[in-house]
């Protein structure tokens, strides 16, 4: 009979998220986990087969994280603010974990109309939420929704790396800015 796992799948997998949430995604390996978890990392192999297995369970956590910040954003008046306010709020209090699922190095460039929806998996309930909120067609939706990621993309950038701090009313103030800007250019077009 094989020896009873001396921590469990979800106990490891919580060790490994707060280590990269502290100190990026590259620290979390066997020693560091063994150390947080106040073993050796021989137990870390008995429930994962390599460290590539517990490192692709961090990063559905930290998309798991990141997808409540989403669903909070979703539920605010409007709903495309709210979730470009939850964006910008994931970098500040999450900000290895930002930079993990954020500011990774792509295998392939893909063009800026593409990337929405590889690096984000709540891209069609916000593509929704701009379809719905400002009564614009598929096509003017992404285009905004494009505009404005780029734009809080780079404010949340600011924010993960220390560059610069914003307050909640700041960031509120620049995309309510912006987006009125894009959606009158929108709306001229017609």
């Amino acid at each position: 009979m094989p020896p009873k796992c001396k921590f469990t799948r979800e106990e490891i997998i919580h060790a490994a998220l707060s280590i990269a949430r502290t100190d990026g995604a590259s620290a979390v390996t066997a020693r560091a986990l063994g150390a947080k978890l106040g073993s050796s990392s021989k137990p870390i192999f008995s429930v994962f087969e390599n460290m590539e297995e517990v490192r692709s369970e961090v990063l559905k956590a930290a998309k798991a994280l990141y997808a409540g910040y989403i669903h909070i954003g979703l539920q605010q008046d409007p709903a495309f603010k709210g979730v470009g306010t939850q964006y910008v709020l994931f970098a500040i209090r999450e900000p290895k974990l930002f930079q993990l699922l954020f500011m990774s190095e792509q295998p392939q460039k893909p063009p800026v109309s593409g990337i929405l929806p590889i690096i984000d998996e709540s891209y069609d309930k916000i593509l929704q939420s701009v379809r719905d909120g400002y009564g614009l067609c598929e096509a003017d939706a992404e285009n905004l929704y494009r505009h404005l990621w780029i734009y809080s993309h780079g404010i949340a950038v600011l924010c993960a790396t220390n560059m610069c701090s914003f307050t909640a009313e700041e960031i509120g103030g620049m995309m309510t800015e912006v987006c009125r800007s894009l959606l009158k250019e929108i709306k001229s077009r017609k």
